[in-house]
C-alpha cells in the first residue's frame, strides 16, 4: 500500500508541474452592455413578457452561449464520473482489505477506541484524497481555468485544498467518533439515534460556517460604502431581517463567479456579497440579488430545508441499516470487517450512501430549485428590480445553461434555468408597469 501511495504522490507532483500546458483561454464575456434595458423590455402600453425575455436572451453572444452550455452539460457527466470514481475507490479499499489494515494500524497506535476511530479517519481521508486527486484536479482546477471561471494559480489552489483537508480531518474525526459510538451503544436502534446525531452536527456546521469556517478561505470585511449598503439594509429592515451590517468576501482570489448570501443562525446571521458582484454588478443587479438572498431568510428556507433533510437523513440511515447488514452478511468475512460498529466499515457506508444520493439527484435538485424559485419571487417583490434580476441571470449564463429542456432542468438544475428566471422577472414587470412609467407631465400653466 505504501508503494502505491508513493506512486500516486508522484502523479500529484507530475500534474502540478504540467498543469500550465493544459489551460485554455478565458471565458467569452457578453459583448454588449447588459445594464442597458433593451427596447422590448422597456415599459410601454404594449409590453410583452415573452418578447422582453427574448430581448435579454439575445444579449448573450452565441459563442458565450455555446461555451456555457458545454460547461454545464459537461457537469452532467461529472455527476456520473464522480459517482463511479468514488464507488471504485470504496470497492478497492474493501476488496484489498486496506480498510481493515488501517483499522489494525490505528489499534496498534492506541488502546482507546475513540482515538482508534480518529486515527482510522485520518488514514482514510488522506488515502481517498490521494486516490481521488486526478479527478479533483481536473474538475476543480483544470476545468475551471479552461472555462475562465478560476483565478487561482496552482499552489494557492493547493493551499485551499490543504485547508479543506484539515477541516475535514477535524470535523470528520469528530463525526466518526460520535456516530461509531452511537452504533456500538445501540446495536438495534443505531440508525435512529445516528440520524439524530447527524442532524445535530449538520445544524452546528450551518451555524458556525459563516463565522468560523468561511474566513479560513477568504477575507471577510464589513462593507462601508453607503451607496451599496443603504438600499440593502433598508430592504433588510423592511422585511424583518435583524442586521445592521453588510459584509464583503474576497471571492475574486479564487473565482470570477458572482454570488451573495444571507447565512447562519441567530447571532451568526450575516449578509455577505462577494467582491465580483460588487465590481461587476450594477446597483440594480446587486439589489435584485440581495432581495433573492433575503428571501431565503424571510421564508425560513434553512429551517424548511432542515425538515426536508431530516426526512432524507432518517431514510438514509434506515437504508444503511439494511444495506450494511446485507453486505456484511455476504462479504464481511472477505473484507475482514467484524460488525457494523467496526471503523473499517466506513468505505461500505460511503459506497451505499453514494449510490443512494446518486439516485436521489433529481429529488434533491428539485427541493433546492423550488426554494430558489420562491426566493426569486420574494426578491422581485422586495427589490422591485426586474431588469437587475435579468442582468444577474445573464451573468450566471457564464457557467449555467440558459435554455434546458424540461426533463433536463428537472434532473440536473438546482436553480431555475436562466431563461425561466428572466421570464419570471419580465412577467412580474408586466404586472407592475406603473412602477416604471414616468408620471404624466402637469397641464400647462400649473
Amino acid at each position: 500500500m505504501q508503494a502505491r501511495l508513493r506512486s500516486l504522490l508522484i502523479l500529484v507532483v507530475f500534474v502540478a508541474l504540467g498543469h500550465r500546458f493544459l489551460l485554455a483561454q478565458p471565458a467569452i464575456q457578453p459583448a454588449v452592455d447588459i445594464t442597458k434595458v433593451p427596447v422590448a423590455a422597456q415599459p410601454s402600453d404594449h409590453f410583452d413578457a415573452d418578447a422582453a425575455t427574448e430581448a435579454y436572451m439575445v444579449m448573450i453572444p452565441p459563442a458565450a452561449n455555446a461555451r456555457s452550455d458545454a460547461y454545464f452539460e459537461g457537469g452532467y457527466w461529472l455527476i456520473l464520473w464522480d459517482f463511479l470514481y468514488a464507488s471504485a475507490i470504496c470497492v478497492l479499499l474493501l476488496n484489498s482489505r486496506w480498510s481493515a489494515a488501517m483499522r489494525d494500524r490505528a489499534a496498534r497506535i492506541t488502546r482507546f477506541r475513540w482515538l482508534q476511530d480518529a486515527f482510522y479517519w485520518g488514514q482514510y481521508l488522506v488515502l481517498t484524497y490521494v486516490l481521488g486527486y486526478p479527478l479533483e484536479f481536473y474538475e476543480s482546477y483544470l476545468r475551471e481555468h479552461k472555462y475562465g471561471l478560476a483565478t487561482q494559480s496552482f499552489w494557492p489552489w493547493m493551499g485551499d485544498e490543504g485547508k479543506a483537508l484539515a477541516i475535514n480531518l477535524v470535523l470528520g474525526a469528530f463525526a466518526t467518533i460520535v456516530l461509531l459510538a452511537i452504533v456500538r451503544k445501540n446495536k438495534r436502534t443505531w440508525w435512529i439515534w445516528g440520524s439524530l446525531g447527524a442532524l445535530v452536527m449538520m445544524v452546528l456546521a450551518i451555524a458556525i460556517g459563516p463565522v468560523f469556517l468561511q474566513p479560513i478561505f477568504n477575507k471577510v470585511t464589513r462593507l462601508n460604502d453607503p451607496k451599496i449598503t443603504a438600499p440593502i439594509l433598508r430592504m433588510a429592515h423592511a422585511n424583518g431581517i435583524p442586521t445592521n451590517d453588510v459584509y464583503e468576501i474576497d471571492a475574486s482570489r479564487q473565482t470570477t463567479r458572482m454570488s451573495a448570501n444571507v447565512s447562519g443562525f441567530g447571532n451568526t446571521m450575516r449578509i455577505t456579497l462577494n467582491d465580483n458582484l460588487l465590481r461587476r454588478g450594477s446597483p440594480e443587479e446587486i439589489q435584485a440579488v440581495m432581495g433573492h438572498e433575503m428571501g431565503h431568510y424571510v421564508m425560513n428556507h434553512i429551517p424548511k430545508a432542515l425538515i426536508f433533510f431530516t426526512i432524507v437523513i432518517v431514510g438514509s440511515f434506515a437504508y444503511l441499516r439494511w444495506g450494511v447488514a446485507w453486505a456484511l452478511a455476504r462479504w464481511g468475512e472477505r473484507w475482514q470487517i467484524r460488525d457494523v460498529g467496526d471503523s473499517a466499515v466506513l468505505p461500505l457506508v460511503f459506497l451505499l450512501t453514494g449510490i443512494l444520493f446518486f439516485v436521489l439527484t433529481p429529488i434533491m435538485n428539485t427541493q433546492t430549485r423550488t426554494q430558489e424559485k420562491e426566493a426569486d419571487m420574494f426578491g422581485l417583490n422586495a427589490a422591485r428590480q426586474p431588469d437587475g434580476f435579468a442582468q444577474a441571470a445573464i451573468h450566471l449564463a457564464e457557467y449555467r445553461k440558459m435554455r434546458p429542456g424540461p426533463i433536463e432542468e428537472w434532473i440536473f438544475f438546482d436553480h431555475p434555468s436562466g431563461y425561466n428566471r428572466i421570464h419570471s422577472a419580465m412577467v412580474w414587470k408586466s404586472e407592475n408597469l406603473q412602477l416604471f412609467q414616468k408620471p404624466p407631465a402637469p397641464p400647462a400653466g400649473h
